[in-house]
């Protein structure tokens, strides 16, 4: 009888040590694993949880599809962790809800899940999910550039982008750049062909490759129509491009880009001086008292200022482009309106159209009162 009482006592014994030894080792073998266990859960919660996370390894490691398209998944503010697993599961997001929850909760990550949208894909792994929750800022931006700003409005804007390229850095790049299209001059900069759009770029851009990117979506919209219709108005592609840069700045509206690139081919057909403004205000730089790179409007003494590209005083094209074109300004310059007019000017009304006129008397008579 003492020998069963014994044996029994031994086996109890044996089995207290293992089950010991399990509540101690499985955490070890989980945090092994997954990292360290949170510093607020309770031993049972380690042993219980760390025996999940391993029995259940697979619905963590193993991504639900992997060839599963992104999608944008909304975390609204006060969602319940459970909510979200619930509902990450539904999405077809992550393999079972109840281990991504445990996940979250052992590694202390459940405190913290962030509000926000977030892009998600069925070919991530629950864990890879459950970190990306920790942060709402999107790994890219979107990084608008507009028709019509130079460079330095470009630059200007970077700041507030959620790019981390300074303004000097992005003008250095834009200054001399390492690649150019091969019908631009040596020493060109990449002024008018820093294609307006928006982009979705990697918050780790550098300026060197943004500017690459820009250069390369005006390379993208270059097609052979466009080459060919520059040959057809007797312009080479870099005097298309700055012609098209100076329609962008002249028109307000897009509608009224062709009629205002027939009255620039007009002017030159019969050897006529540009004669526009927004040339003038490149040749200005920047007003500080305005707080703007287009000073407006324009003084006499501003339309006798001393630079290659004052259209007043110079015949022909200034030596560049003054401003980044849209592809509508390009394809104006390539398709203008068959006009006979030489001559523009804003209407009274404010509504951003201009009169048109053929000769200069038609013109003064288009005069505001």
């Amino acid at each position: 009888m003492k020998r069963h009482s014994c044996l029994s006592f031994v086996l109890l014994l044996f089995l207290a040590i293992g089950v010991l030894a399990a509540i101690l080792f499985i955490p070890v073998l989980a945090a092994g694993s997954y990292g360290p266990p949170s510093p607020y859960l309770s031993a049972w919660q380690r042993f219980s949880y760390s025996a999940s996370l391993l029995w259940n390894a697979g619905d963590l490691t193993i991504p639900r599809d992997a060839n599963g398209p992104g999608q944008i998944f909304v975390i609204e503010m006060g969602e319940s962790v459970a909510t979200i697993s619930n509902r990450l599961q539904a999405a077809g997001l992550i393999r079972a809800a109840q281990t991504f929850r445990i996940y979250l909760v052992w590694m202390g990550l459940d405190t913290s899940v962030q509000a926000g949208n977030y892009q998600l894909s069925p070919a991530m792994t629950a864990i890879q999910i459950a970190h990306a929750l920790q942060d709402a800022t999107p790994s890219e931006v979107a990084f608008v550039v507009l028709p019509g700003w130079r460079m330095e409005e470009i630059a200007a804007s970077l700041p507030t982008s959620g790019l981390n390229i300074t303004p000097e850095a992005f003008l250095s790049a834009a200054r001399t750049p390492y690649t150019l299209p091969d019908f631009l001059p040596a020493g060109a900069s990449a002024e008018g062909f820093l294609f307006p759009d928006t982009y979705s770029l990697p918050r780790s851009t550098s300026a060197e490759q943004l500017v690459s990117i820009l250069l390369q979506n005006f390379d993208f919209h270059l097609k052979p129509e466009l080459k060919e219709g520059f040959a057809r108005q007797n312009l080479s592609i870099y005097q298309g491009v700055i012609l098209a840069s100076i329609v962008q700045r002249e028109a307000m509206l897009e509608d009224e880009q062709p009629a205002i690139a027939s009255v620039f081919l007009n002017r030159i057909a019969i050897g006529m001086k540009l004669d526009s403004d927004p040339t003038i205000q490149y040749a200005l730089g920047y007003n500080t008292a305005q707080g703007t790179w287009w000073t407006n409007p324009l003084s006499l003494e501003d339309l006798r200022v001393q630079s290659p590209y004052n259209t007043y005083q110079n015949t022909g094209f200034p030596p560049a482009p003054i401003s980044n074109p849209s592809l509508s300004a390009l394809q104006a310059v390539v398709n203008p309106a068959q006009t006979v007019y030489y001559y523009f000017r804003a209407q009274c009304d404010g509504s951003g159209r201009h009169a048109f006129a053929e000769t200069f008397e038609q013109h003064i008579q288009n005069a505001c009162p």
